[in-house]
């Protein structure tokens, strides 16, 4: 007999997307440490939710939890934007290709895209971003593909806050999600894969260039 994960109690939930929104959207920085006593107060809860919700962050990528410094929101470097990009380039690109052999509908990326446009602040695109990606992977039509997408979808929205504080690039981004969806919408399935593959490796490049060492290795 087959059993369902629990379900997370309603104010851990509350807790664990405001606490995930204020990191996404740059409200959090990484490395800032993250005191129970301090989110309780400010959500108005007890510290059980809270440390359950940063439990579950932890599991997600988002934040580090160290028996010396506590909780933290997770640090970004080059080694941690490769790894998350690395996995990306593997798996997004033919989950893309998946959807558009189904011949499924894409218009949730193109809503993605209109919010992306219409976005009033960085917070607003980088969700709006973050749901256009997912809307070219989720039907693909095999969920593990899609929930291992998911899994890694955290921490590179997390990369890309980091990123776009440094050089804030969305413009370029929002130019080459319109092509990729052009080209997916018209069922050329090579261009907008290759489209897509050159998007994210090019978005980690420009945040994240290779040393010198690196170059030459």
């Amino acid at each position: 007999m087959a059993f369902a994960p629990s379900p997370i109690p309603s104010r851990t939930q509350y807790v664990l997307e405001a606490i995930k929104h204020d990191i996404l959207t740059g409200g959090l920085s990484p490395g800032q440490a993250l005191v129970e006593t301090e989110l309780a107060a400010r959500f108005g809860v007890s510290k059980t939710p809270v440390r359950e919700a940063l439990k579950t962050l932890a599991g997600t990528g988002l934040v580090v939890m160290s028996q010396y410094k506590g909780v933290t929101v997770r640090m970004v470097d080059a080694d941690m934007a490769r790894e998350v990009y690395d996995v990306r380039l593997l798996l997004e690109p033919e989950a893309l290709r998946r959807s558009i052999a189904r011949g499924a509908s894409l218009e949730q990326a193109r809503s993605a895209l209109i919010s992306a446009d219409e976005a009033a602040d960085q917070a607003e695109r980088s969700l709006a971003n973050r749901e256009f990606h997912r809307a070219l992977y989720l039907p693909c039509g095999n969920p593990l593909l899609a929930r291992m997408l998911d899994e890694v979808r955290d921490q590179a929205a997390l990369v890309s806050t980091v990123a776009w504080a440094a050089d804030p690039s969305w413009h370029r981004e929002a130019d080459e999600h319109r092509e990729i969806l052009r080209l997916a919408e018209a069922g050329d399935t090579d261009a907008a894969v290759a489209a897509l593959h050159d998007h994210i490796a090019s978005f980690v490049l420009r945040a994240f260039p290779l040393t010198d060492e690196e170059n030459q290795a």
